[in-house]
């Protein structure tokens, strides 16, 4: 449980740091994501999901959790 919850805050802080230091360029970011086919994006995201997985695996047995 320990090892979700640093995910989540470290997924909070980079988040927060993207929205207060470049907000100008998420827009163009939402802006160029929506012209990439929904197809594309929904693998982009499930890549995403499964080397997030792993990550949180690979911590967790590496530290013994």
């Amino acid at each position: 449980m320990t090892i979700l919850l640093l995910a989540v805050g470290f997924v909070l802080v980079f988040e927060g740091l993207v929205l207060a230091l470049a907000p100008s360029r998420l827009e163009d970011m939402v802006r160029m994501l929506a012209q990439i086919p929904v197809e594309t994006r929904r693998t982009i995201g499930l890549s995403a999901l499964a080397a997030g997985v792993v990550l949180l695996w690979v911590a967790r047995h590496f530290a013994g959790g």
